[in-house]
């Protein structure tokens, strides 16, 4: 059974690497109003920095567009984070989700984004059509608050 959302924002912004840090302080603000611990937040922090990068980097292939961002959260705390982009999609998902798989052939990308955002969420899920563009949802239950 799904738990109702509490809360909601939806963003969308240039696919700019000076960007990124704004939506990473931005999903940060929103979760803040769970009171997460910090540690929570870091991770949260580090996730949606590497979706967004992805969405910039390898999606529109720094050549631009727009990312897509939603953010929810329920009243039994699990925060939603959802970063989409109508770029070039991801030919072969499962593969890509390998650690240090890159189409990168400058060198200058380590493979490791879809790991780290695995390791940094409860869930990770990714969807994507050649030519259409790529969808990741995260998900992260937050610690009780009881502190």
């Amino acid at each position: 059974m799904k738990t109702k959302v509490q809360n909601v924002f939806r963003a969308q912004f240039s696919a700019k690497s000076i960007n990124e840090s704004w939506a990473r302080q931005t999903v940060s603000a929103f979760a803040a109003q769970l009171d997460p611990e910090i540690v929570e937040l870091a991770d949260i922090r580090t996730a949606v920095s590497e979706a967004v990068t992805n969405a910039i980097v390898h999606g529109y292939k720094n050549e631009g567009g727009t990312v897509y961002l939603t953010v929810s959260y329920t009243y039994d705390r699990v925060l939603t984070i959802a970063v989409r982009d109508k770029g070039c999609g991801i030919e072969d998902v499962r593969a890509a989700m390998q650690p240090l798989f890159t189409t990168d052939t400058t060198g200058e990308r380590g493979g490791m984004g879809f790991t780290i955002m695995k390791s940094f969420t409860d869930k990770l899920r990714v969807t994507s059509r050649l030519g259409k563009g790529t969808l990741v949802t995260m998900t992260k239950r937050l610690s009780s608050g009881d502190r």
